[in-house]
């Protein structure tokens, strides 16, 4: 029997990928990452190239949410490489698993001034949880592992990772008997169950409370049967993030979103699944949520104790920490409040319904074009249930929020990162083929990725991209316009043809600007996707971030009333 012969360090990557069942590789072609590129070919791994290396690392972080495993991306040397800067920033606040390979110069020409040659690790360092170079070949699969499990938040908050592997290692050959296959096995995620005593002592909290409230994030995510039978057995009221969205389906009797700042307010227990408590979440601030004990479920520090300690904290994965506290809970205590559940659930209900129907009815601007909401009033009817929706941009991110249908959706974030917009929707439909994916997308971070369309085209990715056309960098503007005596500066752009510029990339086009075309524009998009709609909106629509003071910037918190509740608490 023939000994096994040696393999190059590039084979040993693609082995290791191909072992944990990486597909497919976001990335852009350069010289010193050649090696690996040729290798991914070579044993048929699907790369999706791109335009912009940054959005190689957007569309590997959508892969992440939708897959729920570890997105890849791979960029050469030098402006590859820092080309994705943001985009690492955008997956590390957002905890998502994202692994980049950059290429570098060989060790010899090391500290020479070489092709491309800048210090990427000290530059990814701040914004990665790890960022290492990986100089000796016969441990290249001890530190990718090490990478991958990092990046998958095993020991740690789950977030972006980057390793780069100089040119000349990438050619060396490693011995059978160095390569420990070891590496080769992977391992299973973790799972592991809360302290039988840390979930009587949260049994024990629950069984207190009058007004529960359960908010999660993306650590609650995989875990919406559980989350749904704890929400039956205690009766608490419930509101997803951004994160979370669609977690639980919204004709559950505990979805409360449209009454979301009241049930903060009055909650008498907060119970916090998988979410950092950040700007979003008021920061989980006495002002935000003045009357709640604090009940914490994380499996990583920043979603079990970052900014606000919980009086009962379960250091567990979300599932098991609800399937065992449901074991605990005999039911909803005696005391519950249930008239407050019902109203909020009622209000809720109202609320909600009464937008909605509102959006088709909702007034051209001052300027004659139509205002936005008329796009999510043809989303309504046109969008199936298992659709993915994709949020990208400023004032459009709010009227989304809003309007859009609940669905499986992604954002701009915590990091507000314009223009991952069309890489998500490239991403998304390329991992669900089968399924609805849509963009909505302000002009301004259309701008951004627009190239990606590009993209789109050459991998048969069949999304629509909406781009609500205002010929501005709106919430910015607004505030400029209310906020700094009018005086509007650098906030405006072009009324341009984006549908041109679309077909000019042999997708489907169609400029839109008469509100009753839409249902029949996206209709067709969807028949011949991908496609874009340039849809011409008003400017004089008043987002409710802008009105809340998102442009503003207030001083403590991110919304003009927590900000104004935080400054009354500090006066005391």
């Amino acid at each position: 029997m023939a000994a096994a012969a040696a393999k190059t360090v590039a084979e040993l990557v693609v082995d290791f990928l191909a072992a944990r069942g990486v597909d497919r590789v976001f990335g852009l072609q350069g010289g010193h990452i050649q090696p690996i590129w040729d290798q991914l070919g070579i044993r048929g791994v699907r790369i999706v190239d791109v335009r912009d290396e940054g959005a190689a690392v957007h569309m590997a972080h959508a892969h992440a949410v939708l897959s729920g495993q570890p997105g890849i991306a791979m960029v050469t040397a030098g402006p590859g490489v820092t080309n994705c800067v943001t985009a690492m920033a955008n997956a590390q606040l957002e905890r998502v698993p994202v692994l980049l390979i950059g290429g570098c110069a060989p060790v010899a020409q090391d500290d020479l001034g070489p092709l491309q040659g800048i210090a990427h690790v000290d530059i990814m360092r701040p914004v990665t949880r790890q960022s290492r170079t990986l100089r000796f070949a016969d441990n290249v699969l001890r530190d990718l592992d090490k990478a991958y499990a990092t990046a998958a938040g095993d020991g740690n908050p789950p977030g972006a990772v980057y390793v780069e592997i100089p040119t000349d290692v990438l050619r060396r050959k490693v011995a059978p008997k160095v390569a420990l296959r070891e590496y080769l096995d992977p391992k299973p995620p973790r799972r592991f169950a809360p302290d039988p005593e840390d979930v009587q002592r949260a049994a024990r909290l629950i069984g207190e409370a009058k007004r529960p409230l359960v908010l999660t994030g993306r650590g609650a995510l995989g875990a919406a049967g559980p989350l749904v039978r704890f929400l039956d057995r205690t009766g608490a009221v419930y509101l997803d993030t951004q994160e979370s969205r669609n977690l639980v389906q919204g004709e559950h009797a505990s979805v409360v979103g449209a009454m979301r700042g009241r049930a903060m307010q009055e909650a008498d227990l907060l119970i916090v699944i998988g979410r950092k408590l950040d700007y979003q979440t008021g920061y989980g601030s006495p002002a935000v949520v003045p009357n709640a004990r604090i009940l914490r479920i994380g499996d990583n520090w920043e979603e079990l104790r970052e900014n606000r300690r919980g009086e009962v904290e379960l250091f567990a994965t979300a599932a098991l920490a609800l399937e065992a506290m449901t074991k605990a809970i005999e039911g909803p205590a005696g005391g519950l409040d249930q008239a407050w559940t019902k109203s909020l659930r009622d209000e809720h209900v109202r609320r909600s319904a009464k937008y909605a129907a509102a959006l088709a009815e909702a007034p051209a601007g001052k300027d004659g074009h139509m205002h936005p909401n008329r796009i999510f009033a043809a989303l309504h009817a046109a969008l199936r249930p298992d659709a993915i929706t994709i949020a990208d941009g400023g004032d459009i991110l709010s009227f989304a929020r809003m309007g859009l249908p609940p669905r499986t959706y992604l954002d701009s974030g915590a990091f507000g990162c314009l223009g991952v917009g069309i890489p998500y929707g490239v991403a998304a439909a390329l991992f669900h083929p089968d399924r609805q994916v849509v963009v909505i997308t302000g002009d301004g971070a259309f701008g951004i990725n627009a190239m990606e369309v590009d993209s789109a085209k050459r991998h048969g990715a069949k999304a629509v991209f909406i781009v609500a056309n205002n010929a501005a960098w709106n919430i910015e503007r607004l505030d400029q316009e209310m906020n700094y005596g009018g005086r509007v500066v650098g906030t405006t752009l072009a009324w341009s043809d984006y549908a041109a510029m679309a077909r000019a990339f042999g997708l489907h086009g169609e400029r839109v600007t008469d509100p009753g075309r839409l249902p029949g524009a996206i209709e067709e998009a969807f028949a011949k996707a991908p496609a874009l709609l340039d849809v011409v909106v008003t400017r004089h629509a008043l987002s409710s971030d802008a009105g809340k003071g998102l442009g503003f910037v207030p001083e403590y918190q991110a919304l003009t009333a927590w900000d104004e509740a935080e400054q009354a608490r500090r006066k005391g």
